[in-house]
């Protein structure tokens, strides 16, 4: 009897339009099947259901969907049929209902990517049966509950994220059992709550971690090698510890905003990073002169936020080396200094400086800006041609023209 390839199964799918080279399948005894549910122009047109008769791919190893948006369907039972399968996708879907009980039947797997879907419920126990597991991914669904203790027979796990769900409760004490693997952690957007352990400050390999939007408080803990940082929204106090070692050459992306810190200026440890691109610093209590703050390579940066803070002087000699700086947002802020004579980043698509005692004309220079905030400042005379609305310049001492009161002559 032969071994069934692809054009033996029932895909179970009706077409909305004509796409030919979307479903792909190597079939080399059909180990891999890949199915995609978006055109080119990421319209979806796939309706019906995940047809069981894929069981008959008896030998798969890898299964993929993703982007099957008008599909919505329950966890399908018939991937319980494929006894060589370690490399699962199910991922920008439709999928609803909960996880299933005996998910950690599929012991071989070693990728389970169910994120962006619709999964209710909380994340079975018997997943801790997963123990090749190298990726989980149940990130932007709809599970609830807190997080079970299941991770101290899952190793080799190197990428965990359960982002943007409803977990609540503190990180589970198993999560410690991961120090040796880790790579990549994404629990932001949930509900968590405590502080986040100490236990991470012995995990050798955890380079991006994602906390953000959810309830932690207390102090910080040391992350030793960590290039991507992101804590943002949540309740958290310093000292913030000098991650010094943070990545070989510094720290590339850093987001502390919105918490209960009182850093008083830009770390040096931040200042010093050869490689930063994004850091964002809101509502930090940071208190600095900005001409004071010369980092080691402005030419790195491609984004930096420091709204919400009492920073003085001027950011006039960074934005002039910052030659490929995309967005730069200080609103909020003490800064004063003649917008006239301001020279920044071709590149620059985002700057907001309202709300600060910025002086002088708006330079012409600005119409080249996607989205601009000069609002209540000390900005006077004739506005350049732009295309913006008059809440960008609203609230300054004299600024006439259009989108404003046209000028007296």
């Amino acid at each position: 009897m032969p071994t069934p390839s692809c054009n033996d199964v029932e895909l179970g799918f009706t077409v909305e339009e004509e796409e030919n080279d979307l479903i792909t399948c190597k079939t080399h005894r059909a180990s891999e099947a890949t199915l995609s549910g978006t055109s080119s122009y990421g319209e979806s047109f796939f309706t019906g259901t995940i047809s069981p008769s894929l069981a008959k791919l008896e030998h798969l190893e890898a299964l993929s969907f993703i982007y099957f948006l008008k599909v919505s369907v329950p966890f399908p039972q018939f991937i319980f049929r494929l006894p060589k399968l370690k490399y699962l996708t199910i991922n920008a879907n439709r999928l609803t209902g909960p996880l299933p009980a005996n998910i950690g039947a599929l012991s071989q797997l070693v990728e389970l990517d169910l994120g962006e879907n619709r999964l209710t419920g909380p994340i079975p126990s018997s997943i801790s049966n997963l123990t090749r597991l190298t990726l989980l991914n149940l990130g932007g669904n709809r599970l609830s509950g807190t997080i079970p203790n299941i991770f101290k027979s899952m190793t080799h796990l190197a990428s965990l994220d359960l982002s943007r769900n409803g977990f609540s409760g503190e990180i589970p004490p198993s999560t410690a059992s991961l120090a040796g693997r880790l790579v990549q952690l994404f629990l932001s957007g949930n509900n968590l709550s405590g502080t986040i352990p100490n236990y991470f400050s012995g995990f050798n390999s955890l380079a991006v971690v994602d906390l953000s939007r959810n309830q932690f408080y207390g102090a910080v803990p040391m992350f030793k090698i960590v290039s991507h940082l992101n804590l943002s929204h949540n309740l958290l106090t310093g000292p913030f510890p000098a991650l010094k070692k943070a990545y070989d050459g510094g720290i590339a992306a850093l987001d502390l905003s919105y918490n209960k810190f009182n850093l008083k200026k830009i770390p040096k440890w931040v200042t010093s990073s050869q490689f930063i691109f994004n850091l964002k610093l809101v509502k930090c209590g940071i208190k600095m002169n900005m001409n004071k703050w010369k980092p080691v390579r402005p030419t790195s940066y491609f984004s930096i936020d420091l709204s919400e803070n009492n920073i003085s002087g001027t950011p006039s000699m960074f934005l002039s080396q910052a030659e490929n700086l995309q967005e730069f947002q200080a609103s909020g802020n003490k800064l004063r200094f003649d917008m006239g004579n301001l020279n920044f980043s071709q590149f620059l698509t985002v700057m907001d400086l309202s709300r600060n005692l910025v002086y002088g004309k708006v330079p012409p220079s600005v119409a080249g800006v996607e989205k601009l905030n000069l609002s209540h400042n000390h900005l006077c005379g004739q506005l350049p041609v732009t295309k913006f609305p008059a809440s960008v310049f609203a609230g300054n001492d004299c600024l006439c023209g259009f989108p404003l009161s046209p000028c007296k002559a």
